[in-house]
């Protein structure tokens, strides 16, 4: 499973990406918005950062602006992978795009049917929101299982999975168990990875039982 952090703070970013664990970037209005600087010097910054893909999202809604927003976005980086909605407008921008070379994450997926359009539109990336789905009292994980079954009958479809509105590390062990590609997540989620009771419990006995020694390696 590929680990994209979702995020446009390039400190966050820098640090994840010194464990060698991030593969990709995902970001949106919301977040470019919450880190106070230019779009597009954000977007180009952190291209500079990672080498996988980076997902910047265009701000409009109707067709001709949102390919003109695209157009203006993929020149950022070779790494660029342009977001658009899930709506009759964003496909037709995917299909476009994919067609001439450009990767594509569609969002805001929330059916199994969405699904199948992205990938029948050449989207390089499909974002089904589980936590989202979660909210309303609806079942996120099964969505992610869904997908993927009908992804893995058609070999034609190239488009990933990309988990996306992830709450917490079980969603991203489930997803992983279910065959998803990828998962994006904000940087606390990473780093509750690493975290176990019983792994602070003996580092702790560890480093008691090693000052008992006297010793020292350096």
């Amino acid at each position: 499973m590929k680990f994209f952090v979702d995020t446009a703070d390039i400190n966050e970013i820098n640090d994840l990406a010194a464990t060698g664990l991030l593969d990709g970037v995902t970001t949106n209005p919301s977040l470019i918005a919450k880190s106070g600087r230019d779009f597009k010097e954000v977007i180009k910054d952190i291209c500079s950062v990672v080498d996988g893909p980076v997902s910047a999202e265009v701000a409009s809604t109707e067709y001709d602006a949102m390919l003109a927003e695209a157009n203006e976005i993929r020149t950022w980086g070779d790494n660029i992978a342009v977001k658009v909605p899930l709506t009759e407008a964003g496909l037709k921008v995917c299909k476009q795009l994919s067609d001439e070379g450009t990767m594509v994450n569609v969002t805001l997926c929330f059916s199994a049917a969405q699904a199948i359009l992205a990938a029948k539109a050449g989207a390089s990336f499909i974002s089904p929101f589980v936590g989202r789905l979660d909210d309303i009292s609806s079942d996120g994980m099964r969505l992610i299982a869904e997908i993927c079954t009908i992804y893995d009958n058609y070999p034609q479809f190239d488009t990933e999975v990309l988990v996306a509105s992830i709450r917490s590390p079980m969603h991203i062990v489930e997803s992983a168990k279910m065959g998803a590609h990828v998962m994006t997540s904000p940087p606390d989620v990473i780093r509750a990875l690493y975290k176990h009771p019983l792994t602070d419990k003996g580092l702790a006995a560890f480093v008691e039982d090693w000052k008992k020694t006297g010793q020292s390696i350096l």
